[in-house]
């Protein structure tokens, strides 16, 4: 465990070593005039571009925290369901990992936003159709990832609990979930992160989130390159930042677990 987290976080190190190479290199090695005071805090224009820009930070946050969070709800769900008895219910489990696996994330949000309204006269704003969207999509990864932590728990636990008096929900609640969620804690982070990243693709329905403020300040402006480097940056930023709380996370729950 050990290495692992050494590995990552010299993976982390790395990218920004990297990524700080190419940008000095490509400022020293072309001709071409960079105008970074167009997002500098000190020039009365470039604050006004970050503001428009940084704007679109709560946005993209809020929406991949969301749609995270719904995302595990029904993860959970189609877990349990995929291990259920009745072949039917499991059937209906693995048919929706299957089917929202396959499809794109900008096709299933553009069909949502322009599709859905058509057949049924029910349209969403551009927030709650990214919010259903990046959340039903995700959800069938993060069930595939809840399936496998249940599989490697130990079944003589919840018969353990079931013995002691725990019903289901409290068997689930205080003797798997727990258990099943520090195994999974490092996959879970990676799948936020990849909601994250996917959340940019909201921008071509019309939301306010980081990618679209670029966008939109690049039409104005004209300086892609320097508008665009600043938000692969901000990205950089927040994934960085995410990388360093799961991580501590996991060492909190390893601690907690190794004092009991």
């Amino acid at each position: 465990m050990t290495h692992a987290k050494t590995g990552a976080s010299r993976a982390l190190a790395l990218s920004v070593v990297v990524f700080l190479a190419i940008l000095v290199s490509g400022c020293t090695n072309t001709n071409y005039n960079w105008s970074w005071y167009i997002l500098s805090p000190f020039d009365a224009r470039g604050q006004q571009n970050l503001r428009f820009l940084l704007a679109g930070f709560g946005t993209t946050v809020g929406l991949s925290v969301a749609a995270s969070l719904i995302s595990m709800a029904i993860g959970i769900v189609v877990a349990l369901m995929s291990f259920a008895r009745w072949r039917p219910v499991c059937l209906a489990a693995r048919s929706y990992v299957e089917i929202f696996r396959a499809i794109p994330i900008l096709v299933f949000i553009l069909w949502v936003f322009y599709g859905l309204p058509i057949l049924t006269g029910v349209r969403f704003d551009v927030f709650t159709t990214g919010l259903i969207c990046l959340a039903v999509s995700d959800s069938a990864f993060t069930s595939e990832i809840f399936r496998s932590g249940l599989q490697s728990l130990d079944r003589g636990q919840p018969e353990a609990a079931r013995s002691l008096g725990l019903g289901p929900v409290r068997t689930l609640r205080l003797v798997v979930l727990p258990q099943v969620v520090r195994a999974i804690l490092p996959a879970l982070g990676n799948q936020f992160v990849y909601v994250l990243k996917m959340s940019s693709l909201v921008s071509v329905i019309g939301l306010q989130e980081l990618t679209r403020r670029a966008n939109e300040l690049t039409l104005v402006e004209y300086r892609p390159l320097e508008i665009y480097t600043f938000l692969v940056a901000e990205y950089l930023v927040l994934i960085l930042i995410i990388s360093w709380l799961v991580r501590r996370l996991e060492v909190k729950l390893r601690l907690r677990t190794s004092r009991r």
